[in-house]
């Protein structure tokens, strides 16, 4: 069994467990729970990590982030979502901000800002909490989306598989800035180094063909037009 570590979390700090612990790197990883929401709240698309069948799965899907809470959702007939709770499974979120090209292919590496969650999860079978759990992943996608959208028929509820995760036992790792050979030996061979960022934006709204004429596009959602997907300024 996963137990806390001895020392006591300092305010705002996630405690450390066994699985969470910082064993590599450990100068780029944070159990701040302010880095953690930060990550989070930068994205919509998780990897949720279960064993299905004795068979390890890995399966994307979008999440949503309500308080210190995480819920994913898919159907009904989800083997993930289905066999997830109980079972303790694993959560990733990852961005990747650059590229790090180096003088020397052993230095390369990537920018990126990334967490990592462990737990239990747990249905979620309250109608008001269901509702809520919808939204929120609803709103981490398109913030205005749920209130001007259609909201879900008891039917759709029903055929709607929605699991919470709390954010107990989390970890966060970084990376950034150039490559590290430029004050080493190859630095002397000439050659360009640097990063390559790597930023995805939202590009303009496409309207579904059908609309009829003069169904222009809300303006929350052309407010997302050119916003950066996964935070901000890549090092």
């Amino acid at each position: 069994m996963t137990t806390a570590d001895e020392r006591a979390s300092e305010p705002g700090e996630l405690d450390v467990t066994e699985r969470t612990r910082l064993r590599r790197m450990r100068h780029k990883g944070s159990h701040r729970r302010e880095d953690l929401e930060a990550v989070l709240d930068a994205g919509f698309l998780c990897h949720l990590g279960v064993t299905v069948d004795g068979t390890p799965m890995v399966v994307p899907t979008v999440y949503g982030r309500d308080g210190e809470r995480l819920y994913l959702h898919g159907s009904v007939a989800s083997r993930s979502l289905v066999q997830a709770p109980g079972r303790a499974v694993c959560v990733t979120v990852t961005h990747v901000d650059g590229l790090v090209l180096a003088r020397s292919v052993f230095e390369h590496g990537v920018n990126y800002r990334s967490a990592m969650i462990y737990g239990v999860p747990r249905t979620v079978t309250d109608p008001e909490e269901k509702l809520r759990g919808l939204r929120a992943l609803t709103e981490q996608c398109t913030p205005g989306q749920w209130e001007y959208a259609r909201q879900p028929s008891r039917k759709e509820l029903a055929a709607t598989a929605l699991v919470a995760l709390d954010l107990d036992e989390a970890s966060v790792k970084t990376a950034s800035g150039p490559p590290d050979d430029g004050d080493g030996p190859d630095a002397e061979l000439g050659l360009w180094a640097g990063v390559l960022p790597v930023v995805t934006t939202l590009g303009a709204p496409v309207a579904d063909p059908v609309l009829p004429p003069g169904v222009e596009p809300p303006a929350h959602v052309v407010q997302r037009t050119g916003q950066v997907v996964g935070g901000g300024a890549p090092a």
